[in-house]
C-alpha cells in the first residue's frame, strides 16, 4: 500500500478549503507563478517585436516556469522526507492541498443560485462575475445559470480532475508544474493580438496537460449525474477548447440544458455552439443539482485517490 497523500490532500482541501486568514497572510501558491509570468510578459512581449521572436519568448518563458516549479517542488519534496521520515508523506500532502480547489469551487457557485432562489439577480450578477470572464451586467436568470454551471463543469476539471491526475502520476511535482502551466493559460495564453504569440505556447501546453484530465472528467460527471454520454459524445467537441466541451457537454446532458450558445466579452457578443442544443433553459434549481453532481463526481475522485493508494 503507498502513503494516501493524494487522499490526505483531498480531504485537507474538501474539510477547510484555502483559508481567508491564511491567504491574507501569504497569500496562494500561484501568485508566485503570476509574479514571474508578469515579469517575464514585460520583458518578452514587446509589442514593436517581430511575431516570431514574441512566441520564441513565450516557449522559453514557459520552459523556465515549469523547470523551475518541478526541480523546486522535487527538492522540497526530497527534503521533506528527508526531515520527517516515514512521514514525509504527510508533509507532502500538506504541499498538495493548496493544488486542490474543491471546496472553493463549491462555495463560489453555491451563493449564485442562493442570490437568483431570493429574487436578487443583480447580486447572482456580481456573484457570478467572480468566477467567469465573460460579461455579466446584462445576463438574465438563464444566462445566470448556464454561465454558473458551465464554469462549474469546466472548473471541475482544472481544479481537481488534472491536479489530481498529475499528481498521482508524477507526484507533488506534477501536480505543481500543472498549477503553473494552467495559471500561464490564465494569464497569458488568449487569442487577442496582444497576448497571441507570447502565450501560443502556455495555451498549447495547457491543453495537453489537460487532455486526458478532461476525457476523465467528462465520464466521472456521468456516473455522477446517471446520464449525460449521449450528450458529451455529440456535443464535447463542439466546444472552442479541446477539452472544455467534455464536462461541460457531461452536465448539459445530466441535467437536460442547453450550456455555451452566445456569450458577450468586453461588450462584444460571441456565437457559440449550443452543447446539449436541445436541451431547455438552465434555472437556479439546475445550479443545485449540477452542485450535487459535482460533490458526487469529486466523492468518485476520492475513491479513485484511494483505490490507487491501496494497489501501489
Amino acid at each position: 500500500m503507498a502513503d494516501p497523500v493524494a487522499l490526505v490532500a483531498l480531504a485537507l482541501d474538501a474539510a477547510i478549503g484555502w483559508p481567508d486568514r491564511l491567504y491574507a497572510r501569504i497569500g496562494h501558491p500561484v501568485g508566485a507563478f503570476a509574479r514571474f509570468l508578469n515579469l517575464a510578459e514585460r520583458l518578452g512581449n514587446r509589442p514593436d517585436w517581430p511575431e516570431g521572436v514574441r512566441r520564441g519568448l513565450g516557449v522559453l518563458t514557459m520552459f523556465f516556469l515549469i523547470a523551475l516549479t518541478g526541480g523546486a517542488a522535487w527538492w522540497l519534496d526530497r527534503e521533506l522526507h528527508l526531515l520527517f521520515g516515514r512521514w514525509g508523506w504527510v508533509a507532502s500532502a500538506v504541499l498538495a492541498w493548496p493544488g486542490l480547489a474543491q471546496r472553493s469551487l463549491y462555495v463560489h457557485v453555491r451563493p449564485v443560485a442562493a442570490a437568483l432562489m431570493r429574487g436578487d439577480l443583480p447580486a447572482a450578477r456580481t456573484l457570478v462575475a467572480r468566477v467567469v470572464g465573460r460579461d455579466t451586467d446584462r445576463l438574465d436568470q438563464a444566462g445566470v445559470s448556464r454561465a454558473a454551471i458551465e464554469t462549474l463543469a469546466e472548473s471541475f476539471c482544472d481544479g481537481i480532475v488534472a491536479p489530481l491526475f498529475w499528481l498521482l502520476l508524477l507526484g507533488l511535482p506534477g501536480l505543481w508544474m500543472y498549477k503553473a502551466i494552467n495559471t500561464a493559460d490564465s494569464l497569458i495564453g488568449h487569442k487577442e493580438p496582444r497576448w497571441r504569440a507570447f502565450g501560443w505556447a502556455a495555451a498549447r501546453i495547457d491543453d495537453g496537460a489537460n487532455w486526458v484530465p478532461a476525457r476523465i472528467a467528462g465520464l466521472l460527471v456521468c456516473v455522477a449525474g446517471a446520464g449525460g454520454w449521449t450528450v458529451m459524445k455529440r456535443d464535447a467537441r463542439a466546444h472552442a477548447s479541446p477539452n472544455a466541451g467534455w464536462p461541460e457537454a457531461a452536465m448539459a446532458g445530466a441535467l437536460g440544458i442547453a450550456l455555451a450558445g452566445p456569450v458577450a466579452y468586453d461588450g462584444v457578443t460571441q456565437i457559440k455552439p449550443w452543447i446539449g442544443r436541445e436541451g431547455r433553459a438552465a434555472s437556479p434549481k439546475d445550479i443545485v443539482i449540477a452542485l450535487q453532481i459535482y460533490a458526487r463526481a469529486c466523492l468518485l475522485l476520492w475513491l479513485i485517490a484511494g483505490g490507487v493508494a491501496w494497489l501501489a
